[in-house]
């Protein structure tokens, strides 16, 4: 890459969300393949597939996008420019809010 070397303190906790997105990726398709494996009495079976479909989405982007965030972080780091800011912070903040909002009523008017 070009540019000066940054502060390793912004390299690091670059690096550290990086590993955050990761890690958040991993626990979305826990959460997906939970909700589909669920017994059926729980949820009308398409409504959990719909849900475990919605939250392994969000791992596959929150997986696929993670690098190319962290490289384009680090570049900016080098150069001294403006940090991109996150731009899908909001798709995984709302599509969780939605399956976790929907799961909530379905197990109200299952009771």
């Amino acid at each position: 890459m070009d540019g000066q070397e940054p502060d390793p303190r912004f390299t690091l906790a670059n690096e550290r969300t990086y590993l955050t997105w990761l890690s958040t990726s991993l626990a979305l398709s826990a959460g997906g393949i939970a909700i589909a494996v669920v017994p059926e009495g729980v949820f009308v079976p398409w409504v959990r597939t719909l849900l475990a479909l919605v939250l392994v989405s969000l791992s596959a982007v929150s997986a696929a996008t993670a690098y190319p965030r962290w490289r384009h972080i680090q570049r900016a780091l080098r150069r001294g420019d403006p940090l991109p800011p996150p731009a899908l912070a909001p798709v995984f903040g709302y599509g969780v809010a939605t399956v976790a909002v929907v799961a909530l009523l379905l197990i109200l008017v299952g009771r």
